[in-house]
């Protein structure tokens, strides 16, 4: 046997053993508070917090990648769903795929059906400060907080920044390393440091 076979036969032991532990950081989130709206993947522990009040649902088929070697890039840090104050909420519909994600909700975001986030991808709703007395900053995940809504069938690149307030339409793709604050259509493209917006062209978008 070559030494590149044992390597793949290793790789796919550990990889078995890895994802054996998924069942445990189901039952985290279960015990956390999370609603699984039917079977939902972990590959690696993910970061999760639920404020009393707050409601973090998963949908069927939702994949949450957490360890190094989950995704062709790698991941530098686990995926963090965070619901963040009394009556948030953090929705992810059936078939959202997360690799190294965060999401973090003051008030509401909610990510329809078959959308992935690429490694490193964020998406923020709120603030965390606001300016308190003096040069002080206070901790407040609500009072500037906006909804998010991302669409059906969304590709977010790798590192892109999605912002408070933004709405992105059904099978919008965001570049990687976007810095999105403002709307994105249904069936247009995103990219850059702010990013424009842009449609897609004829090959990119849907039959008629």
């Amino acid at each position: 046997m070559s030494a590149h076979t044992v390597a793949t036969w290793l790789g796919g032991v550990v990889n078995r053993l890895r994802n054996s532990t998924s069942a445990l950081w189901y039952l985290e989130a279960r015990f956390k508070g999370v609603v699984m709206d039917g079977r939902v993947e972990f590959q690696g522990r993910p970061i999760i917090s639920v404020a009393k009040g707050g409601n973090l649902v998963l949908g069927n088929g939702v994949r949450i990648a957490s360890n190094t070697r989950a995704n062709p890039l790698g991941l530098f840090q686990p995926s963090v769903l965070r619901v963040m104050s009394p009556g948030a909420e953090l929705v992810l519909r059936p078939t959202v795929g997360l690799s190294g994600t965060v999401l973090c909700a003051g008030v509401s975001i909610e990510i329809g059906e078959g959308t992935i986030l690429g490694s490193g991808a964020m998406v923020i709703d709120n603030d965390f400060h606001c300016e308190g007395e003096g040069w002080e900053w206070k901790a407040d995940n609500v009072r500037q907080a906006r909804p998010i809504r991302i669409g059906r069938g969304v590709f977010v690149g790798a590192r892109a920044i999605i912002l408070k307030g933004v709405t992105i339409g059904d099978r919008a793709i965001i570049g990687a390393g976007a810095v999105v604050s403002k709307d994105v259509p249904a069936y247009h493209i995103a990219a850059g440091n702010p990013a424009r917006v842009f449609p897609r062209s004829r090959e990119q978008s849907p039959p008629s």
